[in-house]
């Protein structure tokens, strides 16, 4: 299985992934960035998404395990390659800025049929 990220500045809050299984159509969840940035330091997230940084064996690892009704799935990735993309995602829309990277009085008029 593979796993691609992404992260848009026109949805600051969420990070996107997109999972890639063998015969299976592709899988897309979205969760917040910053559980994903307090995961890369604690263990984080309750219910659906859980994020932690691995110990012992599997030290310098990031564990991410997600669940549905329909399955759940038990990821392992390179703490180091996921703490460099992260940072991208804070250079691209740093914290707290969150909410300016947002049009929201664009996306209400696309929403009551307006014209801007």
């Amino acid at each position: 299985m593979s796993a691609h990220f992404s992260y848009w500045s026109r949805d600051p809050y969420g990070i996107h992934v997109t999972f890639h299984a063998e015969e299976h159509p592709p899988v897309s969840w979205v969760f917040a960035r910053d559980l994903l940035a307090e995961g890369t330091v604690r263990p984080s997230g309750f219910g659906d998404v859980r994020i932690w940084p691995n110990k012992g064996e599997q030290a310098g690892s990031l564990g991410l395990k997600l669940t549905s009704p329909y399955g759940h799935a038990l990821l392992t990735m390179p703490m180091d390659v996921m703490t460099a993309w992260l940072g991208q995602t804070y250079h691209l829309v740093p914290a707290g800025f969150e909410e300016a990277a947002l049009d929201l009085d664009g996306e209400l008029s696309r929403l009551l049929g307006e014209v801007s």
